[in-house]
């Protein structure tokens, strides 16, 4: 049943209204003029979340009875047409009623809790032009626990902060970050500048929910653009160490060849998992000169051609909004994926 009013101004006036979660049934309280996320977060309950910005849609949910108002006109990642079906991005959402949602829900991961913690810098490593291998090392006896998928900020003068996905899987010795320079960057101008081996630096998270959190052995089709390539890494390191059987498939898309900064390590893990896992390299710009003889054009559109039936399978994409907005949209339309069966890390860069 859909029974949606537009959303509406924020009132000055705060109430708080129960929220129900389906399929789950877990229910929680939301004042109004806060999100909903928000609200989930207070009660104890994780829902899917990334930028909290309404640019990634990792949190999208559908309304299936109650009001809401939004609470940021500029969030980018929902569409005229998916807010008319009742689509709503729960970082930019809050209640004017009693809803009820249909909206995954992350199950709590034990052990895992939020902490800051000064880091030492291991290694830098140029992996390409514009991207480096940041290695760091936790304080001895307080290593970061966290999930395969999630992220740290990085703390900076000024009470700012820029979010990175760790690289590396739960239990490594150090926490590796794919860090691209982005010019006139508050923290990759110090990284690609200043920054040396033995410095210090602040960090905090875990944070973010993207990650493979089920026991599911569905067919994955792992979708990553430029350094969106990190989370995918932890993912892809975490299931071999665990020695998972579950088919892979990886598709990572760049414009050049030194886009895919680590591809020797995906032809290396195809090469130890055949028929298991199976690594598709595809750049958008790649001129003849390159020698380039592998697939060209946009990364998702590879996934599209290779697989015309996604409704068996679960896709993690990490990468660019536009590519992630773009692989949610049309596997959907056009492949019967389940909308529930797509998880995402859209990363949003910031310069000041």
């Amino acid at each position: 049943m859909l029974d949606i009013a537009e959303d509406r101004p924020v009132a000055a006036a705060l109430r708080a209204h129960a929220i129900t979660l389906f399929p789950s049934g877990t229910s929680f309280s939301a004042q109004e003029g806060e999100s909903v996320l928000d609200a989930a977060a207070r009660a104890g309950v994780l829902l899917p979340h990334q930028c909290k910005t309404g640019s990634c849609g990792a949190c999208q949910a559908r309304v299936l009875i109650g009001e809401t108002q939004l609470l940021n006109p500029g969030a980018s990642a929902l569409s005229a047409e998916d807010a008319a079906q009742g689509l709503r991005l729960l970082c930019c959402t809050s209640a004017r009623s009693a809803l009820q949602l249909e909206c995954a829900e992350i199950p709590h991961i034990p052990g895992i809790e939020v902490r800051k913690l000064p880091v030492r810098v291991a290694a830098l490593e140029r992996l390409a032009s514009d991207v480096i291998r940041l290695q760091l090392q936790p304080p001895a006896g307080q290593r970061l626990h966290y999930a395969a998928g999630q992220y740290v900020d990085m703390l900076l003068p000024g009470n700012r902060r820029r979010s990175y996905s760790l690289a590396t899987p739960p239990g490594a010795d150090l926490l590796e970050l794919h860090i691209r320079h982005l010019p006139g960057g508050l923290f990759t101008d110090q990284v690609f500048g200043q920054l040396k081996a033995r410095d210090v630096l602040r960090i905090e998270g875990p944070f973010g929910t993207f990650g493979m959190h089920s026991e599911s052995e569905a067919p994955a089709i792992l979708l990553a653009s430029g350094t969106g390539f990190a989370p995918i890494k932890a993912l892809v390191e975490r299931l071999i160490a665990e020695g998972s059987q579950r088919p892979l498939s990886l598709y990572w898309g760049g414009r050049s060849r030194q886009d895919l900064y680590l591809h020797e390590l995906c032809v290396q893990w195809q090469q130890a998992l055949p028929g298991q896992f199976h690594y598709v390299p595809v750049l958008s710009d790649a001129p003849a000169a390159d020698g380039w003889t592998g697939r060209t054009g946009w990364v998702h559109q590879a996934v599209l051609h290779d697989h015309p039936d996604l409704s068996a399978h679960e896709v993690y994409a990490c990468g660019a909004p536009p590519m992630v907005d773009a692989a949610r949209r049309d596997f959907a339309a056009l492949c019967g994926m389940r909308p529930t069966a797509f998880f995402a890390d859209a990363f949003v860069a910031q310069a000041s």
